[in-house]
C-alpha cells in the first residue's frame, strides 16, 4: 500500500522509493524567463535531466512522444488559444505513452484546473502553484513522485476542493447539468429529452443561464468567463466533440469517424492483420521485480512497442498489462497490410532488444517478446457509451492472434497461414504442424519465424516454466 506524507503543507501519495537512476523530463512553458527559471530548478537535482523544451501546445506533445520522458512539466496556458493546453497536452500525452508522469505549474488557485487535470484519474499528476515552486524541494519531490505513478496537489487547491468558496458566480446542480448538455453541443430538443421537459421552456432556461453568465462575467466573475470562454469552444468552434473522441480513442480513429459520421453500435467489416504481443515470463519477473522500477521498465517498453507499430502504419488498440494489441488496415484501409504488421512485429523485437541491452548493464530483468499476426476479416465498432467509447475489432481473426501469440516463444513471431500467404516477401519461417486452438474445432495452420539470437533474452528455471506451461 502506497505511504502517504506531508510536503510543504500539501499532501502526496508516493508511488514507491526513490529510484537514483536519472529522471528525463520535457519542459514546457511559452514564457521563456519562467521556462529557464524552471530549468534551473530542475537543474539543481543532480537525478534530473531535462531532454527538451517547448513553448506550445504542438511543440510539446511532438517532443514528450518522440523522446518518451519519464516526466513532463508543463504550464496550463499556452499557444495557440492560451486556454489550458498544457491539461489537454497532458491527457494527449498519457494516451500516447500511459506511464508518463506530469507535473502542471500553474498560477490559478481555481480548483476546476485540478479538476480537468485529474478527470482521467489522479496516478501520475501533479498540480502546483507557480509562486511556490521555489519554496523547499516542492517541485523535486513533485517529479519524483509522479515519476513513481503517486500524485501531488498543492495545499490551497486541496484547501479549495474541501471547502469550495460560494459566491453569485456559483451555479445550482440543475444549472449545471443545463451547462454540460449545452457544452456537449446537443440541441434543444435532445436536451428537453434528457432533463424530461419541452423544448420551449429549456430555450427559455438557456437563455436565462447564458444572461447570468455574461452578467456575472461583467462584473469580474472569473468563474463566469472561464464557462463562457468554453461555451465559445464547444458551440461556435465545435471542437469540444473532436477532442472527447480524441483523448477516448486512438490516434486517427477519431479522425476517421467524424470523417464518415460513424455512431456508436455502428459496424464495419474489414480485412486487416492483427498483432499480438506478449512478454514472456512477467509474472516471474513482477514477482521479482521493485514495484516502481518495473512500472519504469513497462512505460519505456510501451514507448518503443508504439512508435515501430505506428512507424509500420499500425493503430495501437490497446495496452492490457504486459500485452500489447495493434490493427493494421483499420481505420485507414491498406492493401498491404499483413507486410506491415510482420514489419512492426519485427522491428518490435529489435526495438526491444535495444531496451534489453540497457537494463542488462543495469542489472534490470530483460523482457522476451512473443509475437502473434493473423490476417482476416473482423468487425469493427465504435462500443460503449457517451462517457467512454471504444473502437474495437472483434471476430474470430482476433481470437487466434492472442492463440497464435502463446506459440511464440522469446524473440518470435507466429504468423497464420493466412498471413504468411499474403506477404508478398515473406521473411525465413518454418511451417508449423497444424494444431487444435482453443475456440476453434479445426487444426490451424501457422508458420514460425526464428528469433535473431541477440534479440533472446535468457530465462531462468522458473521463467522457462512458465513458458512451457503457456505453449502448451
Amino acid at each position: 500500500m502506497p505511504s502517504v506524507e506531508a510536503v510543504q503543507g500539501g499532501a502526496t501519495v508516493e508511488g514507491g522509493r526513490r529510484d537514483q537512476e536519472t529522471i528525463s523530463l520535457v519542459l514546457a512553458d511559452d514564457n521563456l524567463i519562467v521556462r529557464e527559471g524552471v530549468r534551473a530548478l530542475l537543474a539543481l537535482e543532480p537525478d534530473f535531466a531535462v531532454v527538451a523544451t517547448a513553448s506550445d501546445y504542438e511543440e510539446l506533445v511532438t517532443s514528450a512522444t518522440e523522446l518518451a520522458p519519464q516526466v513532463v512539466v508543463t504550464d496550463i496556458r499556452m499557444p495557440p488559444a492560451f486556454q489550458r493546453e498544457g491539461i489537454d497536452a497532458a491527457h494527449e500525452i498519457r494516451k500516447r505513452h500511459p506511464g508518463t508522469g506530469v507535473v502542471v505549474l500553474s498560477q490559478f488557485d481555481d480548483p476546476e484546473y485540478a479538476i480537468s487535470l485529474l478527470e482521467e484519474g489522479s496516478a501520475g499528476y501533479a498540480y502546483l502553484l507557480k509562486d511556490r515552486v521555489a519554496e523547499g524541494d516542492q517541485l523535486a519531490k513533485a517529479v519524483r513522485s509522479v515519476a513513481a505513478g503517486g500524485s501531488v496537489l498543492d495545499p490551497s487547491i486541496v484547501e479549495a476542493m474541501v471547502n469550495p468558496v460560494t459566491g453569485s458566480g456559483e451555479l445550482t446542480p440543475a444549472e449545471e447539468e443545463l451547462l454540460r448538455l449545452v457544452a456537449e453541443g446537443r440541441p434543444i430538443k435532445a436536451i428537453a429529452a434528457a432533463l424530461g421537459t419541452t423544448a420551449s421552456a429549456t430555450a427559455d432556461d438557456v437563455e436565462k443561464l447564458f444572461l447570468r453568465l455574461a452578467r456575472d462575467a461583467s462584473s469580474g466573475g472569473q468563474t463566469s468567463l472561464r464557462r463562457l470562454r468554453m461555451l465559445h469552444e464547444a458551440i461556435v468552434d465545435r471542437e469540444e466533440q473532436g477532442e472527447t473522441l480524441s483523448r477516448l480513442l486512438p490516434g486517427g480513429v477519431a479522425d476517421m469517424l467524424r470523417g464518415h459520421g460513424q455512431v456508436p453500435g455502428e459496424t464495419t467489416r474489414l480485412t486487416v492483420s492483427v498483432l499480438m504481443s506478449d512478454i514472456r515470463g512477467y509474472s516471474t519477473i513482477a514477482e521479482q521485480a521493485d514495484p516502481s522500477a518495473l512500472a519504469r521498465q513497462l512505460h519505456v517498453h510501451r514507448g518503443e512497442m508504439n512508435r515501430a507499430i505506428i512507424a509500420s502504419g499500425g493503430t495501437v488498440m490497446q495496452f492490457v498489462g504486459d500485452a500489447v494489441m495493434a490493427v493494421f488496415g483499420a481505420p485507414v484501409p491498406m492493401e498491404d497490410h499483413a507486410a506491415r504488421a510482420v514489419e512492426a512485429a519485427a522491428a518490435m523485437h529489435g526495438a526491444q532488444a535495444e531496451v534489453n541491452r540497457r537494463w542488462a548493464r543495469d542489472g534490470l530483468p530483460e523482457f522476451g517478446l512473443g509475437i502473434g499476426v493473423t490476417t482476416g476479416e473482423v468487425a469493427a465498432a465504435l462500443l460503449g457509451s457517451e462517457e467512454h467509447l471504444e473502437y474495437t475489432m472483434v471476430g474470430d481473426t482476433v481470437n487466434l492472434a492472442q492463440r497464435l501469440q502463446q506459440w511464440a516463444a522469446p524473440g518470435e513471431s507466429v504468423l497464420s497461414d493466412a498471413t504468411y500467404r499474403a506477404l508478398p516477401d515473406p521473411p525465413p519461417a518454418s511451417v508449423i504442424e497444424p494444431a487444435r486452438v482453443k475456440g476453434r474445432e479445426a487444426p490451424v495452420g501457422a508458420w514460425r519465424v526464428a528469433a535473431a539470437k541477440e534479440v533472446v533474452p535468457e530465462l531462468d528455471g522458473r521463467q522457462a516454466g512458465d513458458e512451457e506451461e503457456r505453449r502448451s
